[in-house]
């Protein structure tokens, strides 16, 4: 038996066929952060696209993407070939058969393809081509140990490996956590070697020839006052962690109070120490009283417990788990230590801080959608929007719970996703277009500036920006955008009317090109030609109209009118229009018409252009 040891997240899946595609899409739906990169022409609808394959792979392999080539090997190998260089620095690359009948790693087995190829063969039901060694005869790899476990010195498993394979005796030394991976291989540990491997939480400064793994058996745990300096808690936490003589490869997790899950330095305590941080309630906290060295009526009285660093430690590590550092102290940070005699899975302990993230998908289709919004979507456990929009998605959130809402009740959806983060999940609260504009990222921001909730404020919370509508549209029929524009909404449901009458006014006075949203609904049929009544006092009969309808999806339709020819049964709800200024043109080049707006450069004339060859 062989420790599980992680697959590696965010995954390029890199399709050269239409063939691989189905394939790649049901792997991205189960690897971790992975995308599908596809060939132009070839694999539609990836997350994205490449013309060229051979630089594609390069440039993935350079930034250091863990790569699954749905391909031939020998493609693989003849386009990263070039490039390869320090091995221990080089990202996962393995290469699956278009059926899924085989994954090989081919680079990286012990940095993660390894683990990679099994998962992939675990999922589609193939084989797992792995040709190193010592997980071939040993049953595992050294130097890419299960989940939690750290490699202090990584240069030492090959002579390890190699003593192990050439029968030379090996020791195993266990101080610290359950080594029943290691024992329970095929390797033939010793009781005495010429060298080692040593299972320890402690700091080992010259290890020589052995090699040195941490098992996650210390959970770190941290107080504060609010808002401290990052490097204060930093420091104490490295100041402590040495003079106890303590691996930082041993600390699983960083552990407080809940009431600290939106405290900057706690996440960066545990960024340094590139762990988890979790959090515990006071209740939970106190709970673990009779266990503190160190208890403080005076923190009591605060917060509700008598001891935050000792007692998020305990909670973390365990009811087995005792103290080995008691509370230590800067000005304004403390800081504890618990060891557990197993291990501690930091992910089941306590609880992480919630995040939500406000996605704008983009008008639809994948490839308007950007890779930032791709990676929060794959991540995100669960997945709150209008059922529309969640469609739109399909396998992309296929391993989310999905919370489906009607198109009116944008505040109930805001609502139950804030909800879920403050539970401690990562939430994608999903838009269409982009996220701020016409949509529910201002909605957010306004039920947290009205009612000032603890668990919503206690949340990591971004907004990741999509491709407006208004963006859309200009980009399908030109450059209609190409000067000072600005964008209303004729729905009078949320502003009145006579407001919107007057900003209509203002821009049409300011020659502004205008974006239109929510021009028509079944209700509301004279806000779009009273609109163009406005606009039309200020510029002439023959302004460019574009229409816009369901783009980036089935049906998309992209018309030019005239502004006098602009009525409400030309568009609907799904439309978003444009009209342009006193300058806007409408021009027929080849068998295209396009629309812009010319910014007022001062083009040279033909008869001045200097020829420059080719």
């Amino acid at each position: 038996m062989r420790g599980e040891p992680q697959v590696p997240a965010g995954a390029a899946l890199v399709v050269l066929s239409s063939g691989g595609y189905e394939l790649a899409r049901r792997l991205a739906a189960v690897l971790p952060g992975a995308r599908v990169h596809g060939l132009a022409g070839r694999a539609d609808g990836a997350d994205e696209a490449f013309t060229e394959a051979t630089p594609h792979l390069r440039r993935l392999f350079a930034e250091g993407v863990p790569i699954v080539g749905v391909c031939a090997a020998g493609i693989l190998v003849r386009a990263l070939a070039p490039v390869l260089g320090d091995k221990r620095a080089e990202p996962p690359v393995v290469a699956v058969a278009e059926d899924g009948s085989a994954a090989v790693p081919l680079l990286g087995g012990h940095a993660g393809a390894n683990a990679l190829a099994r998962f992939v063969a675990a999922a589609t039901g193939g084989v797992a081509a792995v040709t190193t060694a010592g997980d071939v005869r040993l049953g595992l790899a050294l130097d890419e140990p299960p989940t939690g476990w750290r490699v202090a010195n990584p240069d030492a498993a090959k002579g390890v490996a190699a003593a192990l394979l050439a029968e030379r005796p090996v020791a195993l030394r266990v101080e610290a956590g359950d080594a029943g991976w290691l024992t329970a291989s095929a390797a033939p540990f010793a009781e005495e070697g010429e060298i080692s491997v040593l299972v320890t939480d402690r700091a080992v400064a010259r290890p020589g020839r052995d090699l040195v793994l941490h098992p996650p058996v210390l959970a770190l745990g941290v107080g504060c006052e609010r808002d401290v300096e990052d490097s204060e808690l930093i420091g104490l936490v490295d100041e402590t962690l040495a003079a106890a003589g303590l691996a930082r490869g041993a600390v699983a997790c960083v552990a407080s109070l809940d009431l600290k899950m939106d405290e900057a330095a706690v996440h960066a305590a545990a960024g340094r120490l590139g762990v988890p941080a979790r959090f515990f309630t006071a209740a939970e906290l106190e709970a673990e009283a009779p266990r503190l060295a160190n208890p403080s009526q005076a923190v009591f009285d605060a917060v509700g417990v008598h001891g935050v660093a000792e007692g998020a430690a305990l909670a973390a590590a365990g009811p087995d788990a005792a103290l080995v550092v008691g509370k230590t102290a800067s000005r304004r940070a403390t800081c504890a230590v618990a060891r557990t005699p197993g291990a501690i899975e930091a992910a089941a302990v306590g609880r992480a801080q919630g995040r939500l993230a406000v996605v704008g998908i983009g008008p639809g289709g994948p490839e308007w959608r950007t890779p930032e919004a791709t990676r929060a979507l794959v991540e995100a456990g669960d997945v709150v929007g209008y059922g529309l929009y969640l469609d739109l998605l399909g396998d992309l959130i296929s391993g989310a719970a999905r919370h489906e809402t009607p198109l009116s009740q944008e505040e109930g959806r805001v609502r139950k996703a804030l909800d879920l983060a403050a539970e401690g999940r990562f939430v994608a609260l999903v838009s269409s277009g982009d996220a701020g504009i016409y949509a529910l990222a201002a909605l957010v921001f306004e039920l947290l500036d009205a009612e000032d909730r603890a668990e919503w404020n206690r949340i990591a919370l971004s907004v990741v920006p999509g491709v407006s509508a208004l963006q859309a549209a200009a980009a399908r029929i030109g450059a209609p955008l190409g000067h000072d524009f600005c964008a209303v909404s004729l729905s009078d449901l949320l502003t009145p009317w006579p407001e919107i009458e007057r900003r209509l006014g203002a821009a049409a006075v300011g020659d502004f090109i205008v974006a239109l949203y929510n021009p028509v609904s079944a209700r509301r049929r004279r806000q779009l030609a009273d609109a163009r009544d406005i606009l039309a006092t200020q510029r002439p009969p023959e302004t460019p109209v574009v229409l816009a309808r369901n783009l980036g999806r089935d049906g998309e339709t992209v018309d030019v009118i005239r502004l006098d020819e602009l009525t409400p049964e030309r568009a609907d709800m799904l439309t978003v229009i444009l009209v342009g200024n006193s300058r806007t043109r409408a021009i027929e080049r080849g068998a295209k018409g396009w629309v812009y707006t010319p910014r007022g450069y001062a083009l040279t004339p033909p008869s001045r252009r200097v020829e420059t060859g080719s």
